[in-house]
This record gives C-alpha cells, structure tokens and sequence, in this order.
C-alpha cells in the first residue's frame, strides 16, 4: 500500500531535476566527490578527458551533475556547458598552494559568463584529511569569495576521500536550489 502511495505522490509532484556542473583544476577530486555523491563511496578514478555525467538524487532532487575535466587544454570548453546550469561545484585542492592562484583566475572568469549569472555556487575545500591543507577560510580568503555580490553561495571544508563535509554541503545545496534560505 506504501509503495503505491508513493508512486502516486511521486507522480503528483515528483522530483525537482537540477543542472549541476562540478569544476576546478584537474586533480582536485571532482570525479571522487562525484561518485562519492552517487554511489557513496571512494573509487579509483583517472583523470577526466571530456567529462562525466551522471544523476544523483539526494532528498527528492535529481541532480544531472556534469564533471568537466580540469586540465589546463580542456578549462576553455567549460562554457560549452554553462547553459542552462542551476548551481556550480567548485572543487579546490586545499593542498595545492601552488596553484590556488589558478584557481582564483578560472573561478572569476567562470562567474563573470552571463550564462552563470544566476547559479548558486558551492566551493568544496577538499583534502582537509591532508597534512598541510588549507583551512577553508584560508581557501576562501585566496579565492576572494567575501567579495562576491549578487550570488548564492558558501564554502564547505571536505574530504573526498573519508565523505567529511559532503552531507552538509548537498543539504546547503538542496535548501538553495528548492528555494529555501540562501
């Protein structure tokens, strides 16, 4: 008889689809924080040539998220998949000091597109189970993320690899894209 309520309701309201793009530099583990989201565990991965797409549903919300591969040749083809787009993952190597200057530059110039004018955006400080990593107010501060206006947005301290911090940041993500406080 549950089962036949629920496809019911299911029906009368389903479940809300989202756009999702998951971005940053090639080794952050975007692919790792993805499968950890769909299938709630570690897997080895290689490096993403192209992109990945997969559905993950989470309280209700099917997220089509799209993992972009971070390589340097390959962040121009970002925009290719902007449109239509309701929030961005952005995944930092909290222990790639060296590179969080890149980072910055490709976050900026990603938020300037029009088409990305009204996505909320996630930053996922990943790595914190590592020695030497960055806080995340150290991640946001080199980010310069204090100085958005006009977005949605906050920053998770996380971990692909133990699944520290992804919770919260899908709740954050699933309030925001149902409308609920941003």
């Amino acid at each position: 008889m549950g089962a036949i309520f629920s496809r019911l309701f299911s029906r009368l309201w389903g479940s809300k689809e989202v756009r999702i793009l998951i971005l940053g530099l090639d080794g952050a583990g975007k692919t790792t924080i993805l499968y950890r989201f769909q299938i709630g565990e570690v897997v080895t991965t290689i490096p993403t040539v192209g992109f990945n797409v997969e559905t993950v549903t989470y309280k209700n919300i099917k997220f089509q998220v799209w993992d972009l591969g971070g390589q340097t040749s390959i962040r121009p083809y970002w925009r290719c998949y902007y449109a239509n787009t309701d929030a961005i993952i952005y995944v930092v190597d909290s222990q790639d000091r060296d590179r969080v200057g890149t980072s910055k530059e490709e976050l900026v110039a990603m938020l300037e597109e029009e088409e990305l004018r009204d996505a909320a955006l996630l930053v996922l400080a990943n790595k914190q189970d590592m020695e030497g990593a960055m806080s995340h107010t150290e991640v946001s501060d080199a980010l310069g993320l204090t100085s958005l206006r006009n977005r949605t947005w906050t920053i998770y301290k996380c971990s692909a690899k133990t699944g520290e911090g992804l919770t919260e940041a899908l709740d954050w993500l699933v309030n925001v894209v149902s409308g609920g406080k941003k």
